[in-house]
């Protein structure tokens, strides 16, 4: 391939070139009959630029309550049971975040495994607390557990989120300012004379990602004794 390109430069360079053979004359004399008018450019055509095909929306998941609550208020709500994907474990309270996001997220791998979707916005409830830590179980609602299948893979298993009459709570503000709610709350069963179970449940209205995250919104649910 070499050979014949060097060959072919060499017979370009041997023959004259267009311009000596066919010389273009240095001037152009104007025809008297024609006036002469000037060339005006035609318009620039705008091209359209293709849109940006939409991006498709995922439906928000719904809470417990369809109702959405208000901060800094009460509410008394009833509380459905809903099929849900449940995982217990144990946690100190400096390493509550990171836990039950590690818990949320090994749900909802189990259910992508088992073919199925989340169906509600997950939760979890405090069975037992202490100063050192807590208990819990996390759950993620779903339509509904398929026959024949109790469990969903290692310690996660099927089960229903808590039910009945409940008083609701909403925060709104970093994990880390969630104790004020709670203080909210306590003053608020001691002032009605309220005896409540033994157990909390947190219901993230938005995800759970930073304890510093100020966006948070979680629902929180006492159940009346």
């Amino acid at each position: 391939m070499a050979g014949a390109l060097a060959v072919s430069a060499s017979a370009l360079a041997q023959s004259p070139s267009p311009a000596v053979t066919n010389p273009l004359p240095t001037t152009t004399s104007p025809d008297p009959a024609k006036p002469a008018t000037p060339e005006i450019p035609a318009p620039a055509q705008s091209v359209p630029q293709a849109l940006a095909p939409a991006k498709p929306t995922t439906p928000a998941l719904p809470t417990l309550v369809e109702t959405p609550g208000e901060t800094n208020d009460v509410d008394d709500v009833v509380l459905p049971a809903k099929p849900a994907a449940i995982l217990a474990g144990r946690a100190k309270w400096e390493e509550a975040v990171p836990t039950l996001q590690g818990a949320f997220k090994r749900i909802e791998a189990e259910l992508a495994k088992a073919g199925l979707a989340p169906a509600g916005r997950p939760l979890a409830v405090f069975a037992k607390t202490d100063d050192d830590g807590f208990l819990f179980e996390a759950m993620v609602p779903i339509t509904g557990v398929p026959e024949g299948k109790p469990a969903l893979g290692e310690d996660v298993r099927f089960g229903s989120t808590p039910s009945g009459k409940a008083l609701r709570f909403n925060h709104k503000g970093s994990y880390d300012d969630i104790d004020g709610t709670y203080e909210t709350l306590t003053a608020y069963l001691d002032a009605k004379d309220l005896v409540v179970q033994d157990r909390f449940i947190e219901e993230y209205v938005t995800d759970l990602s930073d304890r510093a995250d100020d966006r948070l919104e979680v629902n929180i649910y006492a159940l009346p004794r």
